[in-house]
């Protein structure tokens, strides 16, 4: 193979598969027919497709087929997945040709310190919505205007700052009427050192990082890089956004979850590093994974769908992935840290009328 290398990017990608023989496999997916995927011309086709849509390009032959291999492995793991008949399915979609872990050392980044966490919030004692009787069959705060448009973290491991954001944004809707979307790269340049921008970090962190230096500055006046930067100093009369507190709910616990997600959108982790959740592209998540807590998300509502009780997690892998942005995670599993772990940690701002 390497005797070949000088000639390869005169050679089209064709030409180059055919060269080393590689076999046509058999697939069925969603939204490709048998035939698409039974020949390798179409396996071509299917690949150039996708690299078109996804505005995809590599620097060389080599590359480019490196990736077509993936991609073919990735099909592969997508349609095995979805002839079990489960209640979610995968798709392919912008994450295809890279390898599970590329996937996980790009877009997890949450950094696990449960030993710093403010020990007085963990008591029920301080859980503010312990009392709270009643509450919904079902919400979703987006219906209720408190969730931003889905974003994009990148290549960055910056989910605890979109995870945190999108609870402050939350909060700062139920509380001011005003829904406004806010900075994460402002978390990911200025709140050092506990956390640590694109490395990693915490959502605790992230909270108390906002209430000590008087709120946290708008999207439109800190815009995302989708990587690390200088911290900026912003003239005093840009808008703040402010929050009064913040408290974790209690771990394990699914009912005490519930009733502070019936009141506002919450901050959780859960453990993203399952290869179906790279592809996840529709229905009630019951899939295999484990609670190593991985990344950063944050749940904006529950409900329940063909018998299925779920959370709505608002995940910040661009619109493109799953749910327009979404997965709905099945709940009522029979374990009490929840499917993925997603009852661990979960914690939500305060902020005073």
């Amino acid at each position: 193979m390497a005797s070949l290398s000088c000639n390869l990017p005169l050679l089209s990608l064709s030409m180059f598969l055919i060269v080393f023989s590689v076999c046509a496999r058999d697939f069925s997916i969603v939204g490709y027919s048998q035939d698409d995927l039974t020949s390798q011309d179409k396996l071509i086709e299917l690949f150039e497709s996708w690299l078109s849509k996804h505005s995809k390009s590599y620097s060389s032959i080599e590359e480019k087929f490196h990736r077509f291999e993936i991609f073919k492995d990735n099909l592969k793991h997508i349609d095995e997945t979805n002839k079990l008949m489960r209640n979610y399915w995968l798709g392919l979609n912008e994450f295809a040709d890279m390898s599970h872990e590329e996937f996980k050392d790009k877009y997890l980044g949450l950094k696990l310190d449960l030993s710093k966490r403010r020990e007085s919030s963990k008591c029920h004692e301080n859980f503010r919505y312990r009392d709270v009787v009643n509450i919904p069959k079902t919400v979703d705060w987006r219906k209720k205007g408190a969730v931003t448009h889905v974003k994009n973290q990148g290549s960055c491991g910056s989910c605890w700052a979109f995870s945190t954001v999108a609870a402050v944004e939350g909060i700062n809707q139920i509380v001011s009427g005003n829904l406004t979307s806010l900075s994460e790269q402002e978390l990911i340049d200025c709140d050092k050192p506990f956390n640590n921008g694109c490395n990693g970090g915490l959502m605790d962190y992230a909270f108390s990082f906002i209430i000590s230096h008087g709120g946290l500055h708008t999207e439109q006046d800190y815009p995302y890089l989708m990587e690390d930067g200088t911290c900026k100093e912003k003239k005093g009369d840009l808008k703040l956004v402010t929050i009064s507190g913040y408290e974790d709910v209690p771990e394990n616990n699914e009912e005490s979850l519930l009733k502070a997600l019936a009141q506002q959108p919450l901050s959780v982790a859960i453990e993203a590093s399952g290869r179906d959740f790279q592809f996840y592209s529709g229905g009630v998540f019951d899939g295999h994974c484990g609670t190593e807590l991985d990344h950063g998300v944050a749940a904006v509502g529950y409900g329940k769908s063909k018998g299925l009780d779920h959370i709505i997690v608002k995940n910040s892998w661009g619109a493109k992935w799953g749910e327009k942005g979404y997965i709905r995670m099945k709940r009522n599993i029979g374990k009490s840290e929840g499917i993925c772990g997603i009852y661990k940690m979960a914690s939500y701002p305060t902020k005073k009328k």
